[in-house]
């Protein structure tokens, strides 16, 4: 059997305390078994599109209208699926671990998937990771490397593929997308904002903070 992950992260690449960083790197990933949330999105951005919402790109949360937002939730809590989510506070990350862009991406999918192939390879043999786009080329390879480590390391027989397309070729990445908003708007607001973690709470298996335990800080 095989199982369809896609991928989406929120969060930026600076290491720092300065306006516009982000305290906190999500890297979130919805499994799912076919794609009926596909279809039910497909037809909600024709229906939106007739109501005057264009969504030339298909859906994005950060952009997105309130109003498209509520109607995009209502929609996926319709379906079954699953969403991991790997936090990193970015202050606590060594600076070796993010002396480039690609090692940290590196290291956040070798945090999250340590914890996710051994669930997921419990009743799949095969699993398609898809990333939504990102950085350069040696993103795409970080991003390979640890995929290839993980089926390497994995105590099950498993096939693991991964791909990196844009989110806006298909709605399942956008699926991605709307979660790992919410998981941003809990963690990195203050105070927490949950409305729209609270729609998709249950379809939540983990959210792993990885350096919860760790004192030091390095900016």
């Amino acid at each position: 059997m095989r199982s369809y992950i896609y991928a989406d992260e929120s969060g930026n690449f600076d290491f720092s305390d300065g306006p516009g960083a982000t305290r906190y790197f999500i890297l979130t990933t919805v499994t799912v078994a076919d794609d009926a949330i596909e279809r039910d999105l497909q037809e909600l951005r024709r229906e939106l599109a007739w109501e005057g919402e264009p969504l030339a790109a298909g859906f994005h949360a950060t952009n997105d209208k309130q109003r498209v937002r509520d109607r995009v939730f209502a929609a996926i809590v319709q379906h079954d699926f699953r969403v991991d989510a790997t936090i990193l506070e970015k202050r606590k990350v060594t600076p070796r671990l993010r002396s480039t862009e690609a090692r940290f991406y590196g290291f956040s999918w070798y945090a999250h998937l340590t914890g996710l192939i051994p669930v997921l390879t419990q009743s799949s043999d095969e699993l398609l990771i898809i990333a939504a786009s990102i950085g350069t080329g040696a993103m795409r390879s970080a991003l390979q490397l640890e995929v290839s480590i993980a089926e390497s390391n994995s105590a099950m027989p498993v096939a693991v593929r991964s791909a990196m397309w844009p989110a806006s070729t298909t709605s399942l990445l956008q699926v991605a997308d709307y979660c790992a908003w919410a998981l941003q708007r809990k963690w990195e607001r203050e105070p927490s904002d949950t409305r729209s973690y609270d729609l998709i709470r249950d379809r939540i298996a983990s959210e792993f903070d990885v350096f919860r335990a760790g004192m030091a800080a390095y900016y």
